[in-house]
């Protein structure tokens, strides 16, 4: 179990290390080492998914808000997609972001707002490997829906980022 501490509430996941193992030690030790300490939901489109893991702020004097400037985290390597694990991409569920090769996942992950079978894996081809799912939301369901309601728009040169920060003050394992 993990407790993710944002600026909206706590949201609490269950992870399935029997059906993705590679997938949850690699979140888990971003977790434990601190990584998403104040790093912040960067995408939110309501619908869809909210997306997180991968940024954080560098501010100057005054107020993140006012003068902040997105800074992506360096993340660790690469891990193998597990997204053939037999798991979808079910409203919310966790499941690691990637970028287009199937085994790009690094730190980034999304909770799906709804059912997306296009994110689900398909064929082991580059058009169908889909997203790995790892987890599920088993508390907080109402933080989740809260922060796919914080209007977004284009922000630090990137599309879908909220106009109002969603800060993930921390990460815990609990048991």
């Amino acid at each position: 179990m993990v407790k993710l501490h944002t600026n909206y509430g706590i949201i609490t996941l269950e992870l399935d290390a029997e059906k993705a193992p590679i997938t949850v030690r690699n979140f888990l030790e971003y977790v434990n080492s601190g990584y998403y300490y104040k790093t912040i939901f960067h995408r939110v489109i309501d619908g869809f998914v909210i997306q997180g893991g991968g940024y954080n702020f560098s501010w100057g004097t005054v107020a993140m808000s006012s003068i902040a400037k997105m800074a992506p985290k360096t993340p660790n390597s690469p891990i193998k997609n597990e997204a053939a694990n037999g798991l979808k991409n079910d409203k919310y569920t966790i499941a690691m972001a990637r970028h287009s090769a199937p085994h790009s996942a690094t730190s980034q992950f999304f909770i799906n707002l709804k059912n997306n079978d296009s994110l689900n894996y398909t064929s082991s081809d580059k058009q169908g490997f889909g997203y790995c799912v790892f987890g599920k939301v088993v508390g907080g369901k109402e933080v989740v829906d809260t922060i796919s309601k914080v209007p977004s728009g284009d922000r630090f040169g990137l599309e879908n980022v909220p106009l109002e920060d969603v800060v993930l003050k921390k990460a815990e394992e609990v048991q």
